[in-house]
């Protein structure tokens, strides 16, 4: 089955099985992320007090951590929920917002990464880079280098934690452990609105959540958000209506759309 064929089959099953993705994410695109997640098929819960994470990882099909606005009691419930969710075998979806803009950011990210070790890690070059330990500088939370920079941070992170791990720009970037895939397309528009990589993140989220395997889900992922971002920009005439027709787009999905709005390159 080819790539486009499996990132099909999981929009079907996200559609028919609304996997449920537990959101710990940043408070400036809890609402975006939901309705991204809701357009796709997918059920969203977003919730982050300490003393539900047990019980919520035994409900949930996947964990999403994202570290956009941190505080020290959101990083105590990012470690019980993701400890919880590897003890029941659910995927975990990490997006290391900002790595390296302050020390707090990225002794964060390496904190989770060695004591919840995330099936997927999805940023920016230059968080990707941070997070690797490599010279990653980032503009508060924007990218100051290429994806094909940061190959060599992602390849690191792939064989060291044995994840996924996705690197998005203008061409995104899925490493595993054995296989690199490049995806085209997308729109520049996508920059102009807040919260588009974390809403790619969440949605990897769902798609891991119903997926055979983590690279499937990973770049499923990022061709849905190729998808629905070119599918979107054909009609917008600005970023206000770009937001409004990118949830259509996600809502309105079909193979076709995949096929003539994102290219998949092993």
């Amino acid at each position: 089955m080819t790539l486009l064929a499996r990132t099909w089959d999981i929009v079907e099953r996200i559609r028919s099985k609304a996997p449920l993705v537990h959101n710990i994410t940043n408070y400036v695109v809890m609402n975006n992320t939901a309705n991204a997640l809701l357009a796709l098929g997918a059920s969203p819960l977003m919730a982050h007090a300490q003393e539900e994470m047990q019980e919520l990882a035994a409900i949930s099909n996947s964990l999403v951590l994202n570290i956009g606005t941190l505080s020290e009691p959101w990083v105590s419930s990012m470690l019980v929920a993701g400890k919880a969710a590897k003890a029941a075998s659910k995927p975990i979806i990490f997006d290391p917002v900002g790595a390296g803009a302050s020390s707090f950011r990225t002794q964060t990210c390496t904190k989770i990464l060695q004591e919840v070790a995330p099936t997927i890690i999805r940023g920016n070059p230059s968080e990707i880079m941070a997070v690797a330990g490599a010279d990653g500088q980032t503009k508060g939370v924007d990218s100051i280098h290429t994806t094909q920079a940061a190959e060599t941070a992602a390849e690191y992170l792939a064989e060291h934690f044995d994840c996924v791990v996705v690197v998005s720009g203008k061409r995104d970037m899925v490493v595993s452990t054995t296989e690199t895939v490049w995806l085209q397309g997308g729109t520049s528009l996508m920059a102009k609105v807040t919260g588009m990589g974390c809403t790619s993140t969440a949605i990897c989220g769902a798609c891991a959540g119903v997926a055979d395997s983590a690279f499937d889900a990973a770049v499923a992922g990022m061709a849905l958000m190729k998808t629905a971002g070119g599918m979107a920009a054909a009609k917008a005439d600005g970023p206000g209506s770009f937001q409004m027709h990118f949830l259509d787009a996600l809502y309105s999905l079909n193979k076709e759309a995949i096929r003539a709005n994102c290219t998949i390159e092993g």
